[in-house]
């Protein structure tokens, strides 16, 4: 019987051991796409305690705390960070067979070199030991992204951010690359007004720009777009439920943005036709730069709608959506495509039942022009776990190349979480491993040593060109 969580975690046979030994395990990390803060960066934050660092903003947590039956006031509420990192220890032991005991004990590991199971008997010496670490200069945010051999991080930014945090991280000369990536979410999200009218009075005062009507806005979100170029943004990303491919025409969003602006209600097919040209707008200005776009699609949000209202957005009420994604993914890449305007694409797929069509559909617009153009991106959010993370994988490879694959990211706002490309790096090497010893790859090790380390690290380098 195997160790739990030992030097051959994951790795089923002594191919995987050598693979992942030899080839993956000491790979830099390029962290493409997350959402740590860069303020915390900037500042080279400590932590006061455990719980700040592991509890705070992690949904993922609190959703397993909540459905272990842990009150709200230990969770997001005014409980002191001791009695919810007590209610958190007393959680993992239930969390048997979740990605989170795997990740919770990596993260023990890597970081604080405890090897002791996370409980109840063990939860008081674990908080006290980590948190006396965190307040050390060794253990300050920078220092964090060191010891996890990090060589770029992208955090996701609004488009009025000022970009302040990251001019300061450059202007100190930290070694690691921090950049931004631009986010429009906001700025095309139709379905709330209110809000959107709001934005749309951000926007005219950060970019001196007086918004009157659509093609106004445009030059507006056009500023900063270029403000984030010259301040080293290469990638966008949209977190949106389907991609917005609906037929429009330029009088129409003229008219619907004068409706926003006047404060009217929005019908469905208007809502859908704005967002339609935002998207498509956003894509020609990431082509003419060649950045590299990103689109994490099928997440059904903000489904509680009693504890949205107290808690907000991102706090652990989400899940996977069962959307139609095909017809319009096709529209739109086509719509670019036909004038030879589509940029390099990432595209993220939070229901598994889509993957195969997400594997095919990528292969419809690379183009030759670029290995790898079109990449059907990594397990995301929900399926960031061990069986979902294998079965993308095996689509890609079934469907496409996945010798061209970007590899892994962390998509977390948690500085701990970096044990997560371990994680995956451990499972394609067994993937592969197993394959050789089953006969059906030859046993050469170089070569597949080399697509590893591709996979793990040189394949982003090349095609975000960090």
């Amino acid at each position: 019987m195997k160790k739990f969580l030992d030097e051959n975690f994951l790795l089923n046979n002594k191919t995987a051991e050598l693979l992942y030994h030899q080839y993956a395990k000491d790979m830099p990390v390029i962290d493409y796409h997350c959402h740590l803060p860069p303020d915390q960066i900037a500042s080279d934050k400590n932590f006061e305690n455990l719980t700040q660092v592991w509890l705070y903003g992690d949904h993922y947590k609190w959703r397993a705390m909540r459905a272990n039956g842990i009150p709200e006031e230990y969770i997001t509420g005014n409980k002191s960070d001791w009695e919810k990192f007590e209610k958190w220890a007393e959680t993992v032991p239930y969390t048997l067979r979740n990605p989170l005991y795997h990740w919770t004990h990596l993260e023990l590991q890597r970081y604080f070199d405890i090897h002791e199971i996370l409980s109840p008997a063990t939860a008081r010496k674990i908080y006290d030991d980590c948190t006396a670490k965190l307040q050390t200069p060794q253990y300050s945010v920078r220092n964090l992204l060191r010891r996890m051999k990090v060589v770029t991080v992208v955090t996701t930014d609004d488009p009025i951010d000022d970009l302040a945090d990251h001019k300061q991280i450059k202007a100190d000369g930290f070694e690691i690359e921090v950049l931004p990536a631009f986010r429009p979410d906001k700025a095309m999200n139709a379905d709330d007004l209110p809000a959107l009218v709001d934005y749309i009075k951000k926007l005219q005062t950060i970019s001196s720009i007086p918004i009157t009507d659509f093609n106004s806005y445009l030059k507006a979100l056009k500023e900063r777009h270029d403000y984030f170029a010259v301040n080293g943004c290469s990638l966008s990303d949209h977190g949106q439920e389907q991609i917005y491919a609906a037929d429009y025409s330029v009088e129409e969003i003229e008219d619907i943005f004068e409706f926003i602006l006047e404060g009217k209600i929005l019908t469905a097919p208007e809502i859908l036709k704005f967002k339609s040209a935002m998207l498509y707008h956003f894509a020609i200005w990431d082509h003419e730069k060649g950045w590299v776009q990103q689109y994490h699609l099928g997440a059904l949000r903000n489904n509680n709608s009693r504890q949205l209202s107290i808690l907000g957005p991102d706090t652990g009420w989400d899940s996977i959506g069962d959307f139609q994604q095909g017809p319009a993914l096709s529209r739109f890449l086509n719509r670019l495509d036909e004038d030879n305007k589509l940029a390099k694409t990432i595209i993220y797929n939070l229901n598994p039942s889509d993957n195969e069509l997400m594997a095919t559909m990528i292969g419809n617009f690379n183009d030759g022009t670029i290995a790898g153009k079109i990449q059907f991106g990594s397990g995301w959010w929900f399926l960031d776990q061990k069986d979902g993370m294998i079965r993308q994988l095996n689509a890609l490879s079934n469907m496409g190349l996945l010798s061209r694959f970007v590899g892994m990211l962390t998509d977390s706002r948690s500085f701990l979480s970096y044990p997560r490309h371990e994680y995956f790096r451990r499972l394609l090497c067994n993937l592969l491993a197993e394959d050789i010893e089953n006969g059906e790859l030859p046993d050469d090790i170089e070569w597949v040593g080399k697509v590893l380390k591709d996979i793990c690290y040189y394949n982003a380098k090349n095609y975000f060109g960090f």
